[in-house]
Protein backbone atom coordinates (compact mmCIF):
# COMPACT_ATOMS: atom_id res chain seq x y z
CA UNK A 1 0.00 0.00 0.00
CA UNK A 2 1.02 3.47 -1.07
CA UNK A 3 0.25 6.40 0.96
CA UNK A 4 1.24 10.21 1.61
CA UNK A 5 0.82 11.59 4.79
CA UNK A 6 -0.12 15.06 5.39
CA UNK A 7 0.44 16.54 9.39
CA UNK A 8 1.82 19.78 10.73
CA UNK A 9 2.87 18.29 13.40
CA UNK A 10 6.27 17.12 13.23
CA UNK A 11 6.39 14.07 15.86
CA UNK A 12 3.22 13.28 14.78
CA UNK A 13 3.92 13.03 10.99
CA UNK A 14 7.17 11.19 12.16
CA UNK A 15 5.56 8.64 14.33
CA UNK A 16 2.89 7.77 11.73
CA UNK A 17 5.67 7.27 8.52
CA UNK A 18 7.92 5.19 11.65
CA UNK A 19 4.52 3.26 12.43
CA UNK A 20 3.57 2.68 8.73
CA UNK A 21 6.77 1.57 7.56
CA UNK A 22 7.16 -0.89 10.33
CA UNK A 23 3.64 -2.24 9.33
CA UNK A 24 5.55 -2.96 5.66
CA UNK A 25 3.54 -0.12 3.84
CA UNK A 26 5.48 2.39 1.41
CA UNK A 27 4.69 6.01 2.58
CA UNK A 28 5.94 7.98 -0.27
CA UNK A 29 5.83 11.35 1.15
CA UNK A 30 5.68 13.00 4.17
CA UNK A 31 4.42 16.84 3.83
CA UNK A 32 3.05 19.35 6.35
CA UNK A 33 1.32 21.71 4.03
CA UNK A 34 -1.68 21.27 1.65
CA UNK A 35 0.05 22.67 -1.61
CA UNK A 36 2.54 19.91 -1.13
CA UNK A 37 -0.06 17.17 -0.39
CA UNK A 38 -1.20 17.73 -3.46
CA UNK A 39 2.07 17.77 -5.10
CA UNK A 40 3.11 14.51 -3.74
CA UNK A 41 -0.77 12.75 -5.02
CA UNK A 42 0.32 14.05 -8.19
CA UNK A 43 3.48 12.54 -8.25
CA UNK A 44 3.48 9.45 -6.25
CA UNK A 45 -0.21 8.31 -7.22
CA UNK A 46 -0.56 6.85 -3.50
CA UNK A 47 -3.57 4.52 -2.83
CA UNK A 48 -4.48 6.45 0.33
CA UNK A 49 -3.55 10.07 1.59
CA UNK A 50 -3.85 10.41 5.19
CA UNK A 51 -4.24 14.00 5.59
CA UNK A 52 -4.14 16.52 9.07
CA UNK A 53 -7.77 18.73 8.86
CA UNK A 54 -6.08 21.72 10.32
CA UNK A 55 -2.92 23.07 8.35
CA UNK A 56 -1.18 26.34 7.36
CA UNK A 57 -1.29 28.82 7.07
CA UNK A 58 -4.65 29.14 9.54
CA UNK A 59 -4.98 25.77 10.83
CA UNK A 60 -8.66 25.88 10.02
CA UNK A 61 -10.17 23.43 7.16
CA UNK A 62 -6.51 23.74 4.79
CA UNK A 63 -5.95 20.13 4.97
CA UNK A 64 -9.94 19.32 4.36
CA UNK A 65 -10.56 21.25 1.08
CA UNK A 66 -6.92 19.86 -0.01
CA UNK A 67 -8.56 16.42 0.17
CA UNK A 68 -11.49 16.92 -1.33
CA UNK A 69 -9.73 18.74 -4.26
CA UNK A 70 -7.08 15.72 -4.10
CA UNK A 71 -10.57 13.26 -4.92
CA UNK A 72 -11.39 15.90 -7.55
CA UNK A 73 -8.47 15.56 -9.28
CA UNK A 74 -8.12 11.61 -8.62
CA UNK A 75 -11.32 9.95 -8.29
CA UNK A 76 -11.28 7.08 -6.06
CA UNK A 77 -8.31 8.56 -3.99
CA UNK A 78 -8.54 6.92 -0.30
CA UNK A 79 -8.43 9.65 2.05
CA UNK A 80 -8.29 9.06 5.95
CA UNK A 81 -8.68 12.04 7.69
CA UNK A 82 -7.32 12.99 11.72
CA UNK A 83 -8.94 15.72 13.48
CA UNK A 84 -8.63 16.67 17.26
CA UNK A 85 -12.31 17.69 17.62
CA UNK A 86 -15.45 16.06 15.86
CA UNK A 87 -16.21 18.15 12.70
CA UNK A 88 -19.33 16.57 11.56
CA UNK A 89 -19.24 18.83 8.72
CA UNK A 90 -15.78 17.71 7.18
CA UNK A 91 -16.74 13.83 7.08
CA UNK A 92 -20.20 15.01 5.41
CA UNK A 93 -18.63 16.89 2.38
CA UNK A 94 -15.65 13.56 1.66
CA UNK A 95 -18.73 11.56 1.66
CA UNK A 96 -20.45 13.97 -0.73
CA UNK A 97 -19.43 12.14 -4.21
CA UNK A 98 -20.76 8.50 -2.71
CA UNK A 99 -18.07 6.62 -3.68
CA UNK A 100 -16.52 5.47 -0.30
CA UNK A 101 -12.90 5.05 0.37
CA UNK A 102 -12.97 7.92 3.05
CA UNK A 103 -12.01 7.70 7.16
CA UNK A 104 -12.67 10.21 9.51
CA UNK A 105 -10.61 9.61 13.02
CA UNK A 106 -9.99 11.62 16.35
CA UNK A 107 -6.29 12.02 16.30
CA UNK A 108 -6.44 10.62 19.63
CA UNK A 109 -7.43 7.06 18.04
CA UNK A 110 -3.69 6.77 16.31
CA UNK A 111 -2.69 5.70 19.56
CA UNK A 112 -4.55 2.48 18.96
CA UNK A 113 -2.69 0.94 16.84
CA UNK A 114 -4.67 -1.71 16.10
CA UNK A 115 -8.14 0.41 15.53
CA UNK A 116 -6.02 3.36 12.97
CA UNK A 117 -4.73 0.14 10.79
CA UNK A 118 -7.63 -1.24 10.79
CA UNK A 119 -9.52 1.97 9.74
CA UNK A 120 -6.91 2.67 7.29
CA UNK A 121 -7.14 -0.86 5.44
CA UNK A 122 -11.34 -0.52 5.21
CA UNK A 123 -10.50 2.94 3.88
CA UNK A 124 -7.86 1.36 1.24
CA UNK A 125 -10.86 -0.61 0.16
CA UNK A 126 -13.20 1.54 -0.32
CA UNK A 127 -15.13 1.76 2.17
CA UNK A 128 -15.90 3.91 5.08
CA UNK A 129 -14.26 4.19 8.94
CA UNK A 130 -15.89 6.82 11.04
CA UNK A 131 -14.58 7.68 14.58
CA UNK A 132 -17.38 5.96 17.04
CA UNK A 133 -17.02 9.78 18.95
CA UNK A 134 -18.56 11.18 15.42
CA UNK A 135 -21.35 8.98 15.26
CA UNK A 136 -22.29 9.50 18.44
CA UNK A 137 -22.89 13.46 18.49
CA UNK A 138 -24.26 13.20 14.68
CA UNK A 139 -26.67 11.23 16.36
CA UNK A 140 -27.85 14.06 18.42
CA UNK A 141 -28.33 16.60 15.06
CA UNK A 142 -31.43 15.28 13.29
CA UNK A 143 -33.99 17.45 11.78
CA UNK A 144 -37.84 16.76 12.44
CA UNK A 145 -38.57 16.13 9.07
CA UNK A 146 -34.94 13.17 8.44
CA UNK A 147 -35.82 10.27 6.77
CA UNK A 148 -33.65 8.93 9.72
CA UNK A 149 -36.28 9.21 11.85
CA UNK A 150 -38.29 6.08 10.27
CA UNK A 151 -35.64 4.35 11.25
CA UNK A 152 -36.55 1.50 14.26
CA UNK A 153 -33.67 2.07 17.19
CA UNK A 154 -31.97 -1.11 16.29
CA UNK A 155 -32.14 -0.11 12.62
CA UNK A 156 -30.49 3.28 13.62
CA UNK A 157 -28.04 1.54 15.92
CA UNK A 158 -26.79 -1.10 12.82
CA UNK A 159 -26.55 1.78 10.76
CA UNK A 160 -24.41 3.71 13.21
CA UNK A 161 -22.23 0.58 12.79
CA UNK A 162 -22.16 0.44 9.45
CA UNK A 163 -20.92 4.14 9.36
CA UNK A 164 -17.97 3.15 11.47
CA UNK A 165 -17.00 1.06 8.60
CA UNK A 166 -18.01 -2.68 10.36
CA UNK A 167 -18.61 -5.62 8.15
CA UNK A 168 -22.19 -7.15 8.46
CA UNK A 169 -20.43 -10.56 10.17
CA UNK A 170 -18.74 -7.63 12.54
CA UNK A 171 -21.87 -5.70 13.35
CA UNK A 172 -23.91 -9.16 14.04
CA UNK A 173 -21.37 -10.01 16.43
CA UNK A 174 -21.58 -6.62 18.31
CA UNK A 175 -24.88 -7.05 18.58
CA UNK A 176 -24.99 -10.36 19.19
CA UNK A 177 -27.58 -11.22 16.36
CA UNK A 178 -27.68 -13.50 13.55
CA UNK A 179 -25.66 -12.61 10.11
CA UNK A 180 -29.18 -12.76 8.79
CA UNK A 181 -31.14 -10.27 11.19
CA UNK A 182 -28.39 -7.43 10.20
CA UNK A 183 -28.77 -8.40 6.50
CA UNK A 184 -32.97 -7.62 6.79
CA UNK A 185 -32.40 -4.82 9.07
CA UNK A 186 -29.99 -3.14 6.50
CA UNK A 187 -32.53 -3.93 3.57
CA UNK A 188 -34.80 -1.93 5.75
CA UNK A 189 -32.38 1.28 5.66
CA UNK A 190 -32.18 1.25 2.27
CA UNK A 191 -36.13 0.84 1.49
CA UNK A 192 -36.71 3.75 4.18
CA UNK A 193 -33.90 5.84 3.03
CA UNK A 194 -35.10 5.48 -0.31
CA UNK A 195 -31.64 4.61 -2.31
CA UNK A 196 -31.26 2.62 -5.24
CA UNK A 197 -32.26 -1.02 -6.09
CA UNK A 198 -28.56 -0.92 -7.91
CA UNK A 199 -25.16 -1.86 -6.18
CA UNK A 200 -25.45 -2.89 -2.77
CA UNK A 201 -21.69 -1.47 -1.86
CA UNK A 202 -22.83 1.56 -3.55
CA UNK A 203 -26.22 1.96 -1.74
CA UNK A 204 -24.12 0.98 1.67
CA UNK A 205 -22.35 4.24 1.37
CA UNK A 206 -25.16 6.29 0.62
CA UNK A 207 -26.74 5.30 3.69
CA UNK A 208 -23.71 6.40 5.11
CA UNK A 209 -23.90 9.42 3.79
CA UNK A 210 -27.41 9.83 4.55
CA UNK A 211 -26.82 9.19 8.08
CA UNK A 212 -24.02 11.18 8.44
CA UNK A 213 -25.61 14.30 7.05
CA UNK A 214 -27.18 16.80 9.95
Amino acid sequence: MRIVIAEDDALLRAGLTHLLRAEGMEVTSAVDNPTDLLAAIEADRPDVAVVDVRMPPTFRDEGLRAAVEARRRRPGLAVLVLSAHVEDSYATELLADGAGGVGYLLKERVGKVTDFLDALHRVADGGTAMDPEVVAQLLLRRRADDPLLSLTPREREVLGLMAEGHSNATIAGLLTVSSGAVHKHIGNIFNKLGLPTTDAGHRRVLAVLAYLKA
